[in-house]
């Protein structure tokens, strides 16, 4: 799998991946443009939206409406490190919905391929190359 990393006007970057182009900036305070997501905004949102396809997908195979369904994603922070310690997402139910499905729901979210690779963090490794 390869993903081109391409270096934009003031602080955006575009990833090239799949197809597809995915752009980032920085926000104003930042010193960026404002004009798309900065990147750490694109990961905090691949994990609640990685839940939400897993949620999707458990409902769409046993024929459960999802229309009333929300995921909502707290991203809590360590006062001392200023990091984020915690992420706890919230799946919102209709009225209506099953409820002897309620905790097989909460497994499906927690099967999110994003969540599995942070929990079991790969290697990085950065190398420069003169081309």
């Amino acid at each position: 799998m390869k993903m081109e990393i391409i270096l934009g006007q003031n602080k955006s970057i575009e990833a090239h991946y799949k197809g597809h182009v995915i752009r980032t900036d920085q926000p104003a305070i930042a010193g960026g443009d404002n004009t798309a997501p900065a990147p750490f905004d694109l990961f905090l949102a691949s994990i609640g939206t990685c839940a939400g396809f897993y949620v999707k997908m458990f409902c769409d195979q046993r024929g459960i409406p999802t229309q009333g369904i929300r995921l909502e994603q707290l991203m809590h922070k360590n006062p001392d490190t200023k990091m984020i310690s915690e992420i706890e997402i919230q799946i919102h139910l209709p009225y209506d919905f099953p409820m002897q499905y309620k905790d097989a729901l909460i497994n499906a979210a927690n099967a999110c391929a994003v969540k599995k690779h942070i929990a079991t963090a790969p290697v990085f490794k950065v190398n420069t190359f003169i081309s």
